[in-house]
């Protein structure tokens, strides 16, 4: 059996990476685009997100972002 048989995956994927202002979403180098993880439920992706963030506090241009996998996967499905 697996850890989430019988809960719906809902995959979220956590990246980060310099942004080039503070009043666009426009990374400076994407080659050094850091990517966290691809994580099964928003709990999880929250976690790391806060993780990472909390790590880079120093840097304002550094930023991380949550993406909502499954609304991409499949976006005629409602999900909660």
């Amino acid at each position: 059996m697996t850890e989430n048989e019988g809960k719906k995956q809902l995959l979220h994927l956590v990246f980060g990476g310099e942004l080039t202002s503070l009043t666009e979403v426009q990374f400076r180098d994407l080659n050094d685009l850091d990517i966290v993880g691809i994580y099964p439920d928003y709990a999880s992706a929250l976690t790391a997100w806060k993780s990472k963030a909390q790590q880079t506090v120093d840097n304002a241009h550094m930023r991380y972002f949550i993406v909502h996998m499954h609304r991409l996967l499949n976006p005629a499905e409602k999900t909660a």
